[in-house]
């Protein structure tokens, strides 16, 4: 899906699709949604899981982007 990036502001957005999850379970899932935030913002916002996948190469958790904005059904 698509996305698009401001270099002069930071500003982001992008197409997307995946679960929607409320008090930490899956609750259903989300097709066509556009995410937005700043970039700055987003990574000064990153907070990352306890849940290291250990079955690739790249040992590395989910993270979580705080206050983006979600729309779409």
């Amino acid at each position: 899906m698509g996305s698009s990036v401001s270099l002069i502001t930071g500003d982001y957005s992008r197409g997307a699709g995946g679960f929607w999850i409320e008090n930490g379970q899956i609750t259903w899932p989300v097709g066509e949604a556009t995410i937005a935030g700043n970039l700055k913002d987003m990574f000064m916002g990153l907070t990352p899981a306890d849940d290291p996948d250990t079955t690739s190469s790249a040992i590395v958790p989910s993270i979580r982007v705080d206050h983006m904005m979600v729309a779409g059904s």
